[in-house]
């Protein structure tokens, strides 16, 4: 996922003076006084119903080429808007869609202070217990899994006096891995804003909800020195 500092352009605010390009395809711009780095590419999604390409720009302050090299950033372009997930992850699977019970500044403080060193423990959880698997991608660990194994250890207060041999997988990673989530779908369409009188009709009503095979193909653009 491309970090926070990393934005992906919109109309009005498009960088355009080059000022130095780069070997990996990315050139160097300004917006206003803050130094960019910008990638262009032709992104072009196949499957079973044809094909459909389109141009993408993406402006980052990640400004090295050798450690961020533009294909790599553009490959995370179908793995985009993660956040979302952990917005989602944070107010329906931990809070269960509740708000929060503090009425205090310091204890509404507190209470997202919690929530979050909670949210990244079972993230730290799920990821050590992946990377104990060659090639397994991170995303296929479930989160409620993650959370509710957490709370039964909680709950039956198991595992209490630890082993003097730590594992790093232990009773959580274990059951993520027993429970693993299908291998993610490729997106093939762009992001659309929900109506606000439907979160399933954001693209109309005859949306086609099947799932096709997608194979992505990417060109680096550059700009003609």
């Amino acid at each position: 996922m491309i970090s926070d500092d990393a934005v992906r352009s919109s109309q009005g605010c498009l960088p355009s003076h080059v000022r130095r390009h780069h070997r990996d395809g990315s050139w160097s711009s300004i917006i206003g006084r803050v130094p960019v780095r910008v990638i262009d590419a032709q992104i072009s999604i196949t499957t079973s119903t044809g094909s459909h390409t389109g141009h993408y720009r993406l402006i980052t302050t990640l400004l090295n080429p050798d450690t961020h090299p533009a294909a790599e950033l553009i490959r995370l372009y179908h793995e985009r808007w993660e956040i979302e997930t952990a917005y989602l992850e944070l107010k329906s699977s931990i809070l269960g869609g509740r708000v929060l019970r503090a009425r205090t500044p310091d204890g509404i403080q507190q209470e997202i202070y919690a929530l979050l060193i909670t949210y990244q423990l079972l993230r730290t959880a799920m990821l050590d217990a992946t990377d104990s698997q060659p090639d397994l991608d991170p995303d296929r660990a479930s989160f409620t899994t993650a959370l509710n194994t957490a709370r039964d250890q909680i709950i039956q207060a198991a595992g209490v006096i630890a082993d003097t041999v730590i594992d790093l997988i232990g009773v959580i990673g274990t059951h993520v891995l027993a429970n693993l989530l299908p291998e993610r779908r490729t997106r093939v369409k762009t992001r659309m804003i929900k109506r606000s009188n439907s979160k399933y009709q954001a693209r109309g009503p005859n949306i086609d909800r099947h799932s096709y095979k997608a194979t992505t193909s990417i060109d680096i653009i550059n700009p003609d020195p």
